[in-house]
C-alpha cells in the first residue's frame, strides 16, 4: 500500500513527502519532477495533476497515466503522459513518438536506464518498475493498444523496420 504521496506507507519519510534513494544512492524528490515543455502535453500534465486525475484521466476518449521516470543522466524525475492499456494489476504503454518519429522517446530510455518509476492513475499514486515487454506479451498487449488507440498501428507502418516497444508496469 502507498500514501497519498506515492511512498510505500511503511517507508521512514518525513510526512507529507516522497523522498526515495534514487539509482545511485541519492534521494529522489517524487514530488517534484520535471514536465513536459510549454503545449499540450503540459496542459494535460497540469489538469491531471491539479485535479488528482479527475480532469486529464481519460484523454480523447482514451485513459492516461502520468508515468515519472529518472533522467539517465541527471537521476531528476521526468513526467509524461501515456495511453495505457490494462492487464489485471498491470498498466501497458507503447514507446511511440505522437508520429511514430524515429528512435524511442525519452522516457522509455530513461527507464531502461532506471527501471524505477512513479505511475499516477487517476487518483492513485504509487511507485512501480517497469520493463520492456517479452515478444510473446508484446503480441498479446499489441492488440489491447491498437483497440485503444488505432493510430499506433500507423506509428508501427512509420517506425518499420524498427518495432515499436511495449512497456509493462508493475506495482
Amino acid at each position: 500500500m502507498h500514501t497519498k504521496t506515492g511512498a510505500p506507507a511503511s517507508a521512514p519519510t518525513a510526512p507529507g513527502s516522497a523522498t526515495t534513494a534514487g539509482p545511485a544512492g541519492p534521494a529522489v524528490d517524487w514530488d517534484h519532477p520535471a514536465d513536459p515543455p510549454a503545449g499540450p502535453p503540459l496542459a494535460h500534465v497540469r489538469a491531471y495533476v491539479d485535479s488528482c486525475g479527475t480532469d486529464g484521466h481519460l484523454w480523447h476518449g482514451v485513459p492516461t497515466l502520468l508515468l515519472t521516470t529518472l533522467d539517465r543522466i541527471s537521476g531528476r524525475p521526468v513526467r509524461t503522459p501515456l495511453i495505457y492499456g490494462r492487464d489485471g494489476a498491470r498498466h501497458i504503454v507503447l514507446a511511440t513518438a505522437a508520429d511514430g518519429a524515429e528512435g524511442v522517446p525519452s522516457w522509455y530510455r530513461n527507464l531502461a536506464a532506471h527501471p524505477e518509476v512513479r505511475v499516477q492513475v487517476g487518483a492513485l499514486t504509487a511507485q512501480a518498475r517497469a520493463r520492456t515487454a517479452t515478444p510473446a506479451e508484446r503480441e498479446t498487449y499489441w492488440e489491447i493498444m491498437t483497440a485503444l488507440w488505432p493510430a499506433y498501428e500507423e506509428h508501427q507502418a512509420a517506425a518499420a523496420p524498427r518495432e515499436i516497444p511495449l512497456v509493462i508496469i508493475e506495482r
